[in-house]
């Protein structure tokens, strides 16, 4: 049954749930926070791991564990000692009896009780269960994977991006708990910071979070409301994930710690809270706070060779003859992974579009926070990327909150210049879009003015899915039905291809007829 937003407030104030119009008003206690959330389609798990629990960043012979510990999910704080001892244990089966490691660990007050245990002496290509537990409770049992240590012929991951609460409900997650896959990329904007301004839209599904949040506090509510779709927490106990960021994270259009002392102290914030409920491996430990190390390189199985970057960090500001988007350091190190790229499919997390996109045949870029606003660097790194001979490179990116699929060429204004890559630009999980008639109109626009385009699709909601083969990479677009419906049932929209060692992609013929605003010729 579709469930929208008038119908969950009316309900919830019929009840006396609701004591003001927000999720996370301002006034409302913890309780009150919850009761609201709740009325919205929040259901948390039993106290204290309501948020449920993750794995992430596999290696061949380790995983990180993640949980926090919030009895009140959304309080600034928890009414807990300033450290709990949780026990965790990893097994070969889910009832938990093989058990392969298990340890304590201190969950401490100054990270939210937050628990990150980095497990090592695991076998490689393996399936594993695990769960916590404390305060004489435990956890739900999550399932996690570690990275093949020898060659493969087959690798599954997903991807997702985009995911603001207040528009939709979280159906994607929901088939993304289903997939077969071995591993989950998150390209960023898992939350959103901003405010309500003036009404809330007609096609926000549920109430606005609250006002724009600004400090640890507020980062923390705003991530254990997300945490609160039933359907997200379900995706993060079913596979291991990779996580990069965009700039939602933080504030929108952010560029690293460039600011006066109040940003400086928000985004300090904001990664705090975002380290404090994800399942992120940094090689500085606790210690990297405020600045998670988040770009790297990971193997699977010698078939997909996964580069993370990070580009909302380093940067500098846009439209620069010299700006960056990687920062030196970062563009240095991206460089060496190219030059010393093993034989296998290169797969970069890209949070926003590598890919030209001009409004109009000869005008002017759309978002130069984009790549499009460091043109300089985007053309050193691709022509670096086509001397050194790098072949089989595929870019996976989000943001746009529609589906994309480009050539990658060294220069964008050059048709004839040489094509290195592919990009899939996913649809958000449930960020709106622009509109029907907007994409309509603009669809056969966007393809007359970059003739790499090949395909665009902008009225749905989902995820992708990437089946990897030795002689081929193939994007499934799935889509949800309705984001109004926390059970949407999921499809196939369409499917690309990527044949090895020939750049450029091409559409299945079996969904060559599926619904888009675009698609080339």
């Amino acid at each position: 049954m579709t469930v929208d937003r008038r119908t969950l407030l009316e309900s919830a104030a019929a009840a006396g749930a609701l004591g003001a119009a927000w999720t996370l008003a301002l006034g409302l206690t913890p309780a009150q926070a919850r009761a609201a959330a709740e009325a919205q389609g929040a259901a948390y798990d039993d106290a204290p791991f309501t948020l449920g629990v993750a794995s992430g960043d596999p290696r061949p012979h380790s995983v990180v564990l993640w949980t926090r510990l919030a009895p009140e999910p959304l309080a600034a704080e928890q009414d807990l000692p300033s450290v709990v001892e949780v026990r965790w244990t990893v097994a070969e089966d889910p009832g938990l009896r093989r058990v392969v490691a298990r340890g304590t660990v201190p969950a401490s007050a100054t990270l939210g009780h937050s628990v990150h245990v980095p497990v090592t002496g695991l076998a490689a290509g393996r399936t594993y269960y695990y769960a916590f537990s404390a305060l004489g409770r435990t956890s739900r049992t999550g399932r996690t994977r570690t990275a093949p240590g020898r060659r493969v012929r087959r690798v599954r991951f997903a991807a997702a991006n985009c995911q603001a609460f207040h528009d939709g409900y979280y159906a994607a997650h929901r088939g993304i708990a289903r997939e077969n896959v071995d591993f989950v990329v998150h390209l960023g904007d898992y939350i959103y910071e901003h405010g309500r301004v003036g009404g809330v839209p007609e096609d926000h599904v549920r109430d606005h979070e609250g006002p724009e949040i600004l400090t640890l506090g507020d980062y923390r509510r705003r991530h254990a409301l997300y945490k609160g779709d039933p359907a997200l927490r379900a995706a993060h106990a079913a596979h291991p994930w990779f996580l990069t960021w965009d700039d939602h994270e933080v504030v929108n259009d952010y560029r690293g710690g460039n600011g006066g002392a109040p940003f400086v102290r928000r985004r300090a914030a904001a990664c705090q809270a975002w380290y404090e409920h994800m399942p992120h491996r940094d090689s500085f430990g606790d210690s990297a706070l405020p600045d998670p190390e988040i770009h790297r390189v990971r193997d699977w199985g010698g078939l997909v060779r996964l580069t993370v970057l990070d580009l909302r960090s380093h940067r500098s500001a846009q439209n620069l003859p010299d700006g960056t988007i990687l920062g030196a350091g970062q563009k240095a190190w991206l460089k060496h992974t190219v030059d010393n790229a093993p034989d296998a499919w290169q797969v970069w997390a890209n949070s926003i579009m590598l890919s030209q996109l001009r409004g109009s045949p000869g005008g002017p870029y759309m978002f130069t926070d984009q790549w499009d606003g460091f043109l300089a660097e985007r053309r050193e790194v691709l022509e670096h990327v086509h001397a050194a001979g790098l072949e089989d490179l595929v870019v996976v990116t989000g943001d746009w909150h529609s589906a994309f699929v480009d050539d990658i060429r060294t220069d964008y204004d050059d048709p004839g210049s040489p094509l290195v890559g592919t990009e899939f630009t996913a649809h958000s999980v449930t960020s709106g879009a622009y509109s029907p008639d907007w994409n309509r109109t603009n669809g056969p626009v966007m393809g007359a003015a970059n003739p790499h385009l090949k395909y665009f699709e902008g009225n749905r909601y989902g995820y992708d899915v990437y089946d990897v083969t030795p002689e081929r990479f193939s994007a499934h677009m799935r889509v949800i039905g309705d984001r109004r419906d926390p059970r949407s049932p999921v499809t196939t929209l369409t499917t690309f291809h990527v044949d090895r060692g020939r750049p450029g992609s091409y559409e299945d013929e079996a969904t060559r007829n599926s619904p888009a605003q675009y698609r080339r010729d």
